[in-house]
């Protein structure tokens, strides 16, 4: 075997423990890399060689079941459709927040990576759509950083559902709720 096949065989272990520790735990701050390094038969360095550290591990083993809750969501025909971007940014964004409101364990591990630690450099996934919204009238740079906003926007709405709540009255469990709040979020973000 290859050293790349067995260093890919060693990440997906290593994500498959994350995962599966995340999952158990009830703090999913508390679950450590000696715990995950165990579970997966490997050595605690292996996560830092493979992710660089245990923080990007949980949020890759985040992305890896994010983007297959994605294929499962009919976000491909969304993608595929004529709608306005605008429209398009709060009907995607509300399939993100869904997801991150039915995976608070991973949402509460994940924040302070996303906020802190994303290289801001990297287009998000809404760059292309916020550019499209702004035809020209924003910069790349410009339209990055309110890519940036409405992806910190996400993740603390979620981490603070239940402020949200007891504060202002907004139940983000509820879908009818959640998308009435992402959608105020992306109109103000997105005011022309």
């Amino acid at each position: 075997m290859q050293k790349d096949e067995k260093l890919n065989i060693t990440k997906d272990k290593l994500i498959d423990a994350t995962f599966g520790l995340m999952e158990e735990a009830d703090d999913p701050l508390n679950v450590t890399s000696r715990q995950i390094a165990e579970r997966a038969g490997t050595k605690p360095s292996m996560i830092n060689y493979c992710f660089g550290s245990r923080e990007n591990l949980i949020y890759q083993t985040f992305q890896k079941q994010y983007m297959s809750f994605l294929k499962e969501t009919e976000v491909a025909k969304l993608l595929a459709s004529d709608i306005a971007p605008k429209e398009l940014l709060k009907k995607l964004h509300f399939i993100v927040a869904k997801c991150l409101v039915e995976n608070p364990k991973f949402t509460k591990a994940i924040s302070g990576y996303v906020l802190f630690n994303r290289d801001l450099s990297q287009e998000s996934f809404s760059f292309q759509y916020v550019k499209k919204h702004y035809a020209g009238k924003k910069t790349d740079k410009e339209c990055r950083l309110i890519a940036y906003e409405m992806s910190a926007m996400m993740q603390l709405i979620v981490c603070r559902k239940e402020d949200l709540k007891k504060d202002f009255g907004i139940d983000l469990d509820k879908d009818k709720e959640l998308k009435k709040y992402i959608d105020m979020r992306i109109d103000l973000l997105l005011a022309d």
